[in-house]
Order: structure tokens, then C-alpha cells, then sequence
């Protein structure tokens, strides 16, 4: 466990064991829970398909393309529960490759018409 205030950053770094510098990665979701084995019903987006949802959120360059490095800041949601854990998910793509998902950026997902 890592201990946090409220209001205090939250920095993260994520990188891949490899060593192939062909490689970059890509914070594609972070969500928030408190409880480990269910990120849907109390669940705090943070960042969704590469969909920056909190405005703490920050994403730091690296040098290195298979380091991804962001912050954010400890929000209200950890005042309300004595646990809060993290899922994240990150995607691996070629450098340099423009049509992988790491190059994409933020994908909105278009909203489905509900009526008959």
C-alpha cells in the first residue's frame, strides 16, 4: 500500500521490461475503486480510453518511449473510503507506428440510440 492525504499528488511511472527501443506505451485507462475486484459500480475514472477525465490528471514526457509517467491528485473520492485502489491499463504499440492505438489519443466511443 502507498499512503496518501487528500489533495496531496499521486505520481506514477510505468515502463516495460524490454529492450527494444522500438516500443512506446501508451496510458490507455486508470480508474479508481474501493474495492479491488469491482471498477465499474463505485469506480472513479481518472483517465478512459485515453479520455483525460480527471483535470488533476498530467502526463509527464520521458525520454524513454517505453516509460509512461502521469500524476493526478488525491480527490474527494479517498475521503469517503479507507481504501482506494488503482487498475490501469496500458497498451504497447511500435514506434513510429501512426495507426496504433498509442497514436490515437482520446477515442470517444459514439453513444447508441436507445429507442425502437
Amino acid at each position: 500500500p502507498y499512503y496518501i492525504d487528500l489533495n496531496q499528488n499521486l505520481y506514477l511511472q510505468a515502463y516495460l521490461h524490454s529492450s527494444d527501443p522500438n516500443l512506446i506505451l501508451f496510458v490507455d485507462t486508470c480508474v479508481a475503486s474501493p474495492d479491488p475486484h469491482d471498477f465499474n459500480r463505485l469506480a472513479y475514472d481518472i483517465i478512459r480510453n485515453g479520455c483525460v477525465r480527471d483535470s488533476s490528471y498530467v502526463t509527464y514526457h520521458s525520454p524513454y518511449s517505453h516509460f509512461a509517467r502521469f500524476k493526478f491528485n488525491a480527490f474527494e473520492f479517498i475521503s469517503r473510503h479507507s481504501l482506494v485502489y488503482l487498475r490501469c491499463e496500458l497498451v504497447v504499440c511500435r514506434l513510429r507506428d501512426y495507426s496504433s492505438r498509442c497514436y490515437q489519443g482520446c477515442v470517444s466511443r459514439a453513444k447508441r440510440d436507445a429507442s425502437s
